[in-house]
């Protein structure tokens, strides 16, 4: 097996991790208060992030401030985007949910060319705008097709953009593992202080067992993101995670008895290609999908 294989192998498996927690939260659903399943997976996925961390020898916290500012960045816009993302996920299917995500890399794309002055040539600015014409056949937005929870699903891209872009901007002095355990103690934070103001509701052994489920497959994505990247060929690698769109497609259908409408689908097809195009035309992936975190 070469290492592009195990690569892609490893990529399809961070990417059925991070599905599978979404299932488990959309299975949850507004049974319990979102800011106490946020706090409760929160703590959980923290514990299990450090102890891989410290068990790789990859906590870091000494350097520069310009480094501290931009997690800081990163960790707020990872946190916000959990909260329109999971509130998109409670209310449409999680293969349309997940297909609007799609966009992701033509906007980090777009954002880089835009923000950073990156070069971005007219074939890669031509597939960006397919992409964004087949991201509004998902939404649809018109007064019959138009979901208005697909506007936290285009809130969750931005805020998520901008959470991309900030780890582009980090030198290589950062480890991932403490830019996630960044991110996952934030989103502990925030949901903490949201649910102050919220009556929290006391646990079923069926739901601990889905927030408990949640954290541990958001932590094996967490972990076979950080093994993909020690393998094969990035941009070999990092098309490979447009499999989350499958795994959504498979898990709607088979727990929530969901299907996307052809338009959907149409439209997740050209966003999927254009994104693979803008991926493999660029010749290099940004740091940003080194990892989900």
């Amino acid at each position: 097996m070469t290492d592009n294989t195990k690569g892609a192998l490893l990529m399809m498996c961070a990417m059925a991790g991070f599905t599978l927690n979404d299932t488990f939260i959309k299975a949850l659903g507004p049974e319990v208060p979102l800011s106490q399943m946020l706090f409760l997976r929160g703590v959980l996925t923290s514990v299990l992030v450090y102890a891989l961390a410290r068990s790789i020898g990859k906590i870091q916290l000494r350097f520069p401030k310009r480094d501290w500012a931009l997690v800081g960045v990163r960790t707020v816009a990872e946190a916000v985007a959990a909260y329109f993302f999971i509130t998109a996920l409670y209310h449409m299917p999680i293969a349309n949910v997940t297909a609007v995500l799609q966009v992701l890399p033509l906007t980090v794309t777009l954002g880089g060319a835009m923000l950073f002055g990156e070069a971005v040539g007219w074939r890669r600015l031509s597939a960006i705008l397919v992409g964004f014409c087949g991201m509004l056949l998902i939404v649809r937005p018109g007064p019959e097709g138009f979901d208005t929870y697909a506007l936290y699903a285009l809130a969750a891209v931005v805020c998520v953009t901008i959470r991309d872009l900030s780890t582009r901007r980090m030198s290589a002095a950062v480890p991932s593992m403490t830019v996630t355990l960044a991110a996952t103690l934030g989103i502990t934070v925030f949901a903490g202080i949201a649910g102050l103001g919220t009556q929290w509701v006391p646990l079923e052994v069926r739901q601990m067992g889905l927030i408990v489920g949640a954290s541990c497959f958001i932590m094996g994505g967490y972990l076979f993101s950080v093994m993909t990247m020690r393998v094969g060929e990035v941009s070999f690698t990092s098309t490979f995670r447009y499999s989350g769109l499958l795994w959504a497609l498979v898990l709607g259908w088979l727990f929530f008895d969901e299907w996307p409408d052809m338009l959907t689908l149409l439209g997740a097809a050209i966003v999927v290609g254009a994104g693979v195009f803008t991926l493999v035309r660029g010749n290099r992936v940004p740091q940003a999908y080194k990892a989900r975190t």
